[in-house]
């Protein structure tokens, strides 16, 4: 699965069981036992207990939980902290035979009463903790889904005009250009078949690749009717067989990007390379253009409206399904965006 983040989430829960072990160690400390016998025993309760969370947070809560499967889920539940509870008696045992010879001798039963005890305590507690969070975090997320959503449909009120009177001002502008000027008449008629895919078939939430990419290549062609004839720019397709959807103008910000700091040097050759490829279900996007090594390029992952917007849009769109990395060198920029395609 692609997610962004997934370093930063790794090193929250190093923090967690981290905090959670030293809360172990000094607060809740057993001062008849020795310091080394104290974080010996405690790190033995947190290998099982974070087992057990994970365990129970990643499998047995999506699977039986969620799914109204109680009784399942509480036999489940039941037998991992006795499981582990057992496993947690055995070492201790082990521990206080070989390593901890010293220590008062405690029978294998009262051994495991006191790590189903433990165990039981601290699972449930973390598990309705982290559920408890997830459930505000959601209700946040989706409060803001719902302001976006009604901020959107605002702007989009505001901004809305007759697309009907748009195209036929169109086509009384393009009446009146001169019909030696073929050039304005083509950029004209390129613009107009823009605005028509993004006014009539992009209110849709996923549009058919194909439709997408044919849109790509018009904008292309708009795009290169404004540059110099020394740019060149390849595309280059590779979809396995079947039909995929994608969201509507995902792809535009990152190629409008590429133009906008393409090279324009009349002695060297002006590139943008594009490649499109599908493979099990997996939709990757490159982009490369050649920049001016001598013309300080301000472009970067974090930085620009339209990039900020895309990766709001695939936040939302395709959550953990994709990832988006950028690289630039002196005489290059490139993009690349992949997609886990339903």
């Amino acid at each position: 699965m692609l997610i962004s983040g997934t370093k930063n989430n790794l090193i929250y829960h190093a923090l967690f069981w981290l905090g959670i072990y030293l809360l172990w160690v000094f607060v809740f400390r057993n001062y008849s036992f020795s310091l080394t016998k104290t974080i010996s025993v405690e790190f033995c309760y947190l290998l099982f207990i974070t087992a057990d969370y994970y365990i129970a947070t990643y499998f047995i809560i999506p699977k039986f939980l969620k799914a109204k499967k109680y009784t399942w889920f509480i036999l489940l539940m039941i037998l991992l902290i006795a499981f582990s509870a057992l496993l947690r008696a055995a070492v201790s045992r082990e521990m206080n035979l070989h390593v901890f010879t010293n220590s008062p001798k405690i029978s294998f039963g009262a051994l495991y009463i006191n790590s189903v005890v433990n165990i039981f305590i601290w699972v449930e507690l973390i598990v309705i903790g982290k559920m408890i969070f997830d459930r505000i975090y959601d209700q946040q997320q989706l409060a803001i889904l719902e302001k976006e959503k009604a901020k959107h449909e605002l702007d989009f009120l505001k901004a809305q005009i007759n697309p009907h009177a748009l195209f036929n001002s169109l086509n009384s502008i393009y009446g009146h250009i001169d019909k030696n000027n073929q050039t304005a008449r083509n950029i004209l008629l390129q613009f107009s078949g823009l605005l028509r895919y993004q006014l009539y078939d992009c209110m849709v939430d996923k549009i058919s690749l194909e439709k997408e990419i044919e849109y790509i290549g018009n904008y292309i062609a708009f795009q290169q009717l404004r540059k110099d004839e020394n740019l060149v720019v390849d595309m280059e397709t590779d979809i396995a067989k079947g039909e995929y959807n994608i969201a509507p103008l995902l792809l535009v910000t990152l190629i409008e990007n590429a133009f906008k700091f393409v090279s324009n040097l009349p002695d060297k050759s002006n590139r943008i390379a594009i490649k499109l490829t599908v493979k099990d279900k997996l939709f990757t996007f490159n982009i490369c253009n050649t920049t001016d090594p001598s013309q300080p390029v301000i472009i970067s992952n974090t930085g620009g409206i339209g990039l900020v917007n895309l990766k709001r849009r695939l936040e939302l769109l395709y959550p953990g399904k994709y990832d988006i990395s950028f690289d630039q060198q002196d005489c290059h920029y490139e993009a690349t965006l992949k997609i886990e395609m339903e």
